[in-house]
């Protein structure tokens, strides 16, 4: 397999487009038609990692965090971020991250989360948003039925749990079309009325070009005429954090208890308990600050997340108990979940979780 072959697959999981517009993800360092010899799954590629990766035979890191963020414009030695990039290239390693696309995939990051703690009926707690799109297109009516399918089959039409989606209006459409034209329906030089039916229909935005492709290559007309717009809906099937319900309510100490236990946190920094149970928890891994009021008005007893600052503690105001566990901690699982999925779509080939340690925070 070459790196391309992999990362693919990994963009089955998690598309590139669902990142965030300020990250840095896919193929970093390396060559996409590299052929792999073993793939190394971490959360950070620092240099033990990569020498994890020599040492293991990988020549191809699976790394969440992105090592590459801001533009180099030196390639010199001088940091951490500099000699990573060296000693990949000079030993032949690709890198490729994903970063915030994990952390909007609906079996992403928080999902992992939500597994490892044993929440049900996890939904998305902050959707994404200009991530639903609708296209409008008309055909003629004895060709809607097929060409609503191909469309269907290219993954628009899906709202939550319902699939094949449409609104459509029967009409009359005009055209004319000119000397250098070869219509499919009408003559050239004459104004022609057509019977046909207007199809609406919403789609994710990572579906974009394969909706496109199916519209082209099956619409009757030679020139297809069609509209796509960006929806302000919210998209709930992708987003950042979840939130959902643990089986059997918990004392806040109780739980905070079970939290460390399960995440393997050294340490629980938390608002003032509000000495109510817990029964809904809402989730967001890595630095989650931002979604302090989602939580909230998602009613959820606690939120759990990373790198909360002394001032934003005051917003959990008596309605919500904030835990910062830990940025590592929220993400630890991350690549086990990556190596998991990989195990299972690539079973014959090797796939590597990492040793090495990363976590930058020591406690003491």
């Amino acid at each position: 397999m070459t790196v391309s072959d992999v990362t693919k697959i990994l963009e089955e999981l998690c598309p590139l487009h669902y990142a965030e517009d300020f990250d840095n993800v896919g193929l970093l360092v390396g060559n996409s038609k590299a052929v792999v010899s073993g793939i190394l799954v971490t959360l950070d590629t620092l240099e033990n990692v990569v020498d994890e990766a020599i040492e293991k035979k990988c020549n191809l890191i699976i790394s969440f965090h992105p090592i590459i963020f801001k533009g180099l414009k030196k390639i010199t030695g001088r940091d951490y971020v500099e000699r990573v990039v060296i000693k990949a290239i000079a030993n032949n390693i690709a890198i490729y991250s994903m970063h915030t696309a994990l952390d909007n995939s609906p079996e992403g990051v928080n999902a992992k989360i939500c597994e490892v703690l044993e929440i049900k009926n996890p939904k998305i707690l902050i959707p994404k948003k200009n991530s639903i799109k609708k296209l409008t297109t008309h055909v003629p009516n004895d060709k809607a039925d097929f060409l609503r399918t191909k469309l269907f089959d290219a993954q628009a039409g899906t709202i939550g749990n319902y699939s094949n989606c449409s609104f459509n209006t029967e009409g009359v459409g005009s055209f004319k079309p000119n000397a250098t034209s070869n219509p499919t329906i009408g003559q050239a030089g004459k104004l022609h009325y057509e019977k046909e039916t207007q199809i609406q229909i919403t789609f994710s935005s990572v579906h974009e070009r394969s909706i496109l492709n199916a519209l082209f290559k099956n619409h009757p007309y030679e020139e297809v005429a069609y509209e796509i717009i960006t929806l302000e809906n919210a998209n709930q099937n992708l987003g950042m954090g979840m939130v959902g319900f643990i089986e059997n309510e918990m004392k806040e100490n109780d739980f905070l208890n079970y939290l460390k236990l399960k995440m393997n946190a050294k340490v629980v920094r938390h608002s003032s308990l509000l000495n109510k149970t817990i029964k809904s928890v809402a989730v967001l891994g890595g630095s989650g600050a931002f979604g302090i009021e989602a939580a909230i008005e998602a009613n959820a007893d606690i939120y759990i997340t990373s790198d909360i600052k002394y001032h934003e503690f005051y917003k959990a105001d008596n309605k919500i108990v904030i835990a910062d566990i830990g940025h590592f901690e929220t993400e630890q699982f991350t690549k086990n979940l990556l190596v998991d999925y990989l195990t299972k779509k690539i079973p014959n080939f090797a796939v590597t979780l990492s040793e090495s340690i990363t976590n930058p925070i020591k406690y003491f």
